[in-house]
């Protein structure tokens, strides 16, 4: 039985509004990284950007009508934004920003919409190998949850499916949530179902949040241009740098100096 390309989309469309959400979060992340690392709440509401970033390229991916061009707008946003993110976060080269991930995700999902060839086999198989090989930001397991939830693209029921079995896997090895917004938690983990409870306030597992966002039909649609969506994530990296100099806090260019001087080397 052949499988069709084009079909329904289950969950939220409404990737305009997504993608503001999903950057409002990731803005969380990072300022609680860079510069309120005593509030870790901001740290836990972050957990929330990525997967919506992947619901939004799974949606993409489905109504895209060229592939290429897809490739293209991201592979240019994260050049574009790699300087930019080595300086806001203090990473150097080989720290990836998340539209590696993203670029990598789509070659995948490239083959599985398209089926020639047996692509639908051997694409995921090599962008997960080529996100390994990268050490992309999430790594593998990040590229494997877009291909998850673009099986399932069609089902509410398979979206939650995937979300809560994969968000219980990936928190596995993070630490334990003991509050939030003051709110102590260790009630619950010490509770006579703190066995039951404890696996879903793992930090990574709390990504979790992110579902309702993916199932809820959010009414009326934002129409961002193409460009827009993406340019947001290099511009909410110049304005943590920013924050950070207005907090008085030294910029770290060191980084991109040493990328710099590499580079000269090379010619």
């Amino acid at each position: 039985m052949t499988i069709s390309r084009r079909r329904a989309i289950a969950g939220c469309t409404n990737t305009g509004l997504l993608k503001l959400i999903a950057l409002v979060f990731m803005f969380i992340d990072h300022a609680g990284k860079m510069c309120f690392p005593a509030i870790p709440e901001m740290r836990i509401l972050g957990r929330i950007a990525f997967p919506v970033y992947c619901w939004c390229l799974v949606v993409g991916a489905a109504h895209t009508r060229s592939f290429p061009r897809y490739l293209g707008r991201i592979l240019l946003i994260g050049l574009i934004s790699q300087p930019l993110y080595m300086v806001a976060l203090h990473h150097p080269l080989t720290d990836y920003n998340i539209f590696l991930t993203l670029f990598v995700a789509l070659l995948g999902l490239w083959g599985l919409r398209e089926r020639k060839l047996l692509s639908h086999l051997w694409a995921p198989v090599l962008a997960l190998t080529l996100a390994q090989l990268l050490d992309v930001d999430y790594g593998w397991k990040g590229v494997l949850l877009v291909f998850l939830l673009w099986a399932v693209r069609d089902s509410r029921s398979g979206i939650a499916a995937v979300m809560i079995a994969f968000c219980l896997f990936w928190g596995g090895a993070s630490s334990t949530v003991q509050k939030f917004f003051g709110l102590s938690l260790t009630g619950l983990t010490r509770s006579q179902f703190g066995s039951l409870i404890s696996p879903f306030l793992k930090l990574q597992s709390l990504a979790l949040l992110a579902l309702p966002l993916l199932l809820i039909p959010f009414p009326g649609r934002i129409r961002l241009p193409k460009w827009t969506g993406y340019a947001l994530y290099p511009a909410h990296l110049a304005l943590l740098i920013l924050i950070e100099h207005l907090m008085g806090r030294p910029i770290h260019w060191e980084h991109l100096t040493n990328a710099w001087q590499q580079l000269i080397t090379l010619f």
